[in-house]
């Protein structure tokens, strides 16, 4: 049986050891509580989340966490805390997910890749384990994270990308959509884009500021797949959705581009358009500082 979280919804217990690296490690091995020399491992995860509640744990449901968590606990015979790269929400897709945790030194990380991905196939697949050293947070040392959004834009529905796509079936505009676009790019506060957070208990209400570094429309063949990629160096709670609904709303021309700096200036998320389902977005890749820590895609 899984374990579940005790610590409320949607919140994650970090790695036993702090993610400062001011720990007890020595070339990135330290010792365990049952004597065991633990190293840190990076994963890259992919998942179709149809059927989760969402990556991060969460009491009485069902996570990709979770399921993950259980199987490497299973694997290696031991406890284990996963540091996350990214959260996403129900229905939401990965495939760049990145989580980072200390397992037994011993471990031969490609039997533990096949014996997780025959655990928990087809839904979930885990690529390319490295070790990395203590200083390594899938959290904290990521710089960049990146969604792609797909939408089956056809009269007719495609049962084969169903459970990835957002089926619009009237025909968008991409071009003033990226023109749109193209307003969100630099550093904004995005509060009309997202979802308010609530402060913990004697916490002020944090700061929705962001930097947008790309935002780009296109259809990758003649299909009627549009595909939407964003990048940015971090993303409050469904503003890539946010930004996708108000976008279609432009290639609909419920909206004009040009209204997008109102909208931001605004920082009320009334001021902008609909939020697109979670059905056609995915984590695609997160980024970070050296060769040595950038997970392949």
């Amino acid at each position: 049986s899984r374990r579940q979280r005790r610590d409320g919804p949607h919140r994650t217990r970090l790695s036993s050891a702090p993610d400062t690296g001011h720990n007890r490690m020595t070339d990135g091995v330290e010792p365990g509580v049952t004597g065991q020399q633990l190293r840190n491992v990076r994963l890259l995860v992919a998942y179709d989340g149809t059927d989760f509640r969402g990556f991060a744990e969460s009491d009485g449901v069902r996570t990709v966490e979770g399921e993950l968590r259980g199987a490497i606990e299973r694997v290696v015979r031991r406890p284990v805390e996963l540091v996350l790269g990214g959260r996403t929400d129900a229905g939401v897709h990965g495939w760049g997910q990145v989580v980072n945790g200390r397992l037994p030194v011993e471990t031969d990380l490609y039997r533990l890749m096949s014996s997780i991905n025959q655990l928990l196939r087809p839904e979930i697949s885990v690529r390319d384990p490295a070790w990395v050293d203590d200083a390594f947070s899938a959290r904290f040392s990521a710089t960049s994270r990146t969604y792609r959004y797909d939408i089956w834009n056809d009269r007719s529905p495609n049962p084969l990308v169903a459970r990835h796509a957002w089926h619009i079936g009237p025909a968008v505009d991409i071009e003033p959509m990226n023109t749109a676009a193209g307003f969100l790019l630099g550093n904004h506060d995005f509060s009309s884009f997202c979802r308010k957070p609530k402060p913990g208990p004697g916490y002020g209400e944090p700061s929705l500021q962001r930097e947008l570094h790309h935002a780009r429309w296109r259809r990758p063949d003649s299909s009627a797949l549009v595909r939407f990629e964003i990048t940015a160096s971090s993303f409050c709670h469904q503003m890539v959705r946010s930004i996708v609904g108000t976008l279609v709303d432009v290639g609909f021309g419920r909206i004009d581009a040009a209204e997008i700096p109102a909208i931001l200036a605004a920082r009320d998320r009334n001021a902008a358009g609909q939020v697109a389902p979670p059905t056609g977005l995915t984590l695609w890749h997160i980024g970070f500082d050296g060769p040595r820590w950038d997970a392949a895609v």
